[in-house]
């Protein structure tokens, strides 16, 4: 067979396995819709979560007689006519592994009190790439530790703050850990809420940026203000932000007098330890995005209260991958190419 033919052949064969594996998408995403309501009542869980940008069709009319709520979760504005809905979460639009997206999901619900700890809840999720829905998660809001790191009351997890001040903040974390700025990581804090007592613990450490600007034009729910907060979260400092979504400053250094050590995992920073502390005698919420791994975590009453990582490239993976395997005894340098 010649150049052309064999590249024919190849084509061919690589046509046929990608049809297959859209017809085992399609089966499986059938048998999931088919079966979850099966699945929800026998849990006897009271809200199912599903990631709509997984179906064909994102705005189609979804187990109406189902009696557990049902939230719609996107990346865009995939819910259709629920797009206002309370029932509709949109997530960060930036790559996110599959457990990130149940966090962030499920803590914006929680945020706008549409679910409670010790709510029993499923969440239906897969690859919008592929329009697929294969995988199944069943949890309690609060009891499992990778959805939420704390055992604190999570009724009582989220601060007075707007809901959409905490969506927005989170949104602009999520995307400052996946782009960086110009190529390079970020690191950066957000406190938000109870800015009466936050404000008294910290000092600046550069100028206000924000000082002398109207409320309305130094608020982060002002989508104009995006890339200057971006810009400024490069800057060191905390940004403090009040309830209603003003930014009052950045650039600000916390100095809490508390000398508790927080139970935090190892290889977080002062940046984390800082969230941890202000949170932990201030009624506020902190948002951190870490320089080095791109991950965000949510701070409360000194807690974490979730993490949101980055997903690794296949060059990091692959990486780890032999690391594992070196440590395990199985690593031969002569493999590497």
């Amino acid at each position: 067979m010649d150049e052309a033919g064999e590249h024919n052949a190849a084509t061919q064969k690589d046509g046929l396995a990608a049809q297959a594996a859209d017809e085992a998408g399609k089966t499986i995403t059938e048998g999931l819709l088919k079966h979850i309501p099966q699945i929800v009542e026998s849990c006897g869980a009271t809200a199912l979560f599903v990631y709509v940008d997984a179906l064909e069709d994102p705005g189609q009319d979804l187990w109406p007689s189902m009696k557990a709520k049902v939230f719609r979760v996107t990346k865009g504005q995939s819910c259709g006519a629920d797009s206002e809905s309370p029932h509709c979460l949109r997530v960060p639009d930036v790559p996110m592994t599959r457990i990130g997206r149940v966090k962030i999901a499920v803590f914006l619900a929680l945020s706008r009190g549409l679910v409670k700890r010790k709510d029993r809840i499923v969440f239906l999720s897969g690859l919008a790439a592929s329009k697929t829905l294969d995988t199944v998660i069943v949890t309690e809001v609060g009891q499992e530790y990778e959805i939420f790191s704390t055992g604190m009351d999570l009724g009582e997890g989220v601060p007075p703050v707007l809901p959409e001040v905490i969506e927005r903040i989170v949104d602009i974390a999520s995307e400052l850990g996946s782009e960086g700025r110009e190529g390079k990581g970020v690191g950066a804090m957000f406190i938000v809420g109870d800015i009466d007592r936050v404000i008294p613990l910290t000092r600046q450490l550069v100028l206000n940026p924000f000082k002398g600007y109207l409320p309305s034009e130094r608020n982060i729910l002002n989508c104009s203000l995006e890339e200057t907060v971006k810009e400024l979260a490069t800057l060191d400092g905390a940004f403090i932000i009040r309830s209603d979504g003003v930014i009052e400053t950045c650039g600000a250094y916390v100095r809490t007098a508390s000398q508790e050590e927080f139970e935090l995992p190892r290889g977080l920073g002062a940046r984390h330890h800082a969230a941890a502390a202000i949170t932990a005698v201030t009624d506020s919420l902190a948002i951190t995005v870490s320089e080095s791994t791109g991950s965000v975590t949510i701070f409360r009453a000194g807690r974490i209260i979730t993490e949101i990582e980055k997903p690794r490239s296949t060059g990091q993976k692959q990486m780890l991958s032999l690391v594992r395997d070196r440590n395990a005894g199985q690593y031969s340098p002569g493999l590497q190419s």
